[in-house]
């Protein structure tokens, strides 16, 4: 138990390095050892720092510890209830992994309310994290992308709908999941606390799916959602002219978020650094040009500023353009639509081909 009775600035180093090699890791610096001091307890923070990679047993994590089992199951429940680590119950025994910073305990931290943790500091935390040098490129700089853009539905045009796969379909992705969960918009809960929030809602809009769904329910962060209601929440969305973001695989993603360019963190550092944070849909948007009225509606509507005026008409960046169509039903002479990509982008196969995919490029495998 050596390991566990080091100085408590190197336990939490060594939970730092050990997030570090995590596919999408941490870049290390004084901003992150303080998130991790408020999170993590000493104790938490020395179990953290020993996970292996993947998936583990209880009994292979009390070899690496050195905690006897029924202490360290204790622990591990405690650091579940926090986000801190995940936790699958199967048949025979519980597999348990280590939250990574994104996409992990950031978002799980303010997905709910809660007095056990100081949420105005770590919000301001968090903040000057994202910008401090290297962070936002080790997060969203790969070139395999954690988020995809899924275009809105309705604005795609009726003769490529056909073409148009389940896994660019928010509704399929959906339907095929048959429910899920909702819980609050964790970007824009951080804004709440930064006195910077918008007035896009807050509560009830971000949506977890299949067995993401269920482990967020079950510790608490999350209440269950039909489909039907998820649908909704789509709908109301799209009407607000918010981005929507889900998980970057074709089989079952783990969520959709609906998002702002004011507060949702992968669409700032698109606005604020010009890191290309996000993968864009298959679509462009593309403007005719004798409809185009020169309003500039779609330029207020568009989330990454991908739209400016020239001339007295409405010019889409397609390098920065993320497809969603947002613009297109904010367009009163109709002068906007979705078309097809002429290259198209397809998406890893699942959650684990994504991030071997990131690790490779990253030279982290």
């Amino acid at each position: 138990m050596g390991h566990l009775g080091a100085g408590k600035n190197e336990v939490f180093l060594a939970l730092a390095g050990r997030l570090a090699q995590n596919p999408v890791g941490a870049p290390l610096n004084t901003t992150l050892i303080r998130i991790l001091q408020i999170l993590y307890t000493e104790k938490e923070a020395a179990i953290g720092s020993q996970f292996p990679t993947g998936f583990t047993t209880l009994d292979k994590l009390a070899r690496l510890t050195g905690l006897p089992e029924a202490e360290l199951s204790a622990g591990l429940a405690a650091m579940a209830g926090k986000g801190l680590i995940i936790d699958i119950p199967r048949r025979d025994k519980t597999l348990y992994s280590l939250t990574p910073l994104v996409i992990g305990f950031f978002e799980y931290t303010f997905m709910r309310v809660t007095d056990q943790l100081p949420l105005p500091e770590l919000a301001e935390l968090f903040e000057l994290y994202l910008h401090e040098r290297g962070v936002a490129g080790e997060f969203f700089g790969a070139d395999t992308k954690l988020f995809q853009t899924w275009a809105y539905e309705s604005a795609i045009p009726g003769d490529v709908v056909t073409e148009v796969l389940d896994y660019e379909k928010a509704s399929a992705m959906i339907r095929d999941a048959g429910q899920g969960a909702l819980t609050m918009c964790y970007c824009r809960h951080q804004a709440l606390h930064r006195g910077t929030a918008c007035d896009a809602p807050v509560d009830d809009v971000c949506t977890s799916l299949g067995a993401a769904a269920e482990w967020l329910i079950r510790k608490g962060f999350a209440r269950p959602a039909s489909a039907d209601e998820l649908l909704r929440v789509l709908d109301r969305t799209e009407a607000l002219g918010l981005v929507h973001l889900a998980d970057n695989v074709r089989n079952a993603p783990a969520f959709v978020c609906h998002c702002c360019g004011c507060c949702c963190g992968a669409l700032r550092v698109i606005n604020e650094q010009g890191i290309p944070a996000v993968q864009p849909s298959n679509f462009l948007a593309r403007i005719a040009p004798d409809a185009c009225t020169g309003c500039g509606a779609c330029v207020g509507r568009c989330q990454v500023r991908a739209i400016t005026l020239a001339d007295g008409k409405a010019s889409p960046d397609k390098d920065r353009c993320l497809g969603c169509g947002a613009c297109v039903g904010a367009c009163p002479t109709a002068a906007i639509a979705l078309a097809r990509r002429a290259t198209l982008h397809t998406p890893p196969r699942d959650k684990t081909e994504q991030l071997l995919r990131i690790a490779r490029e990253k030279g982290k495998r």
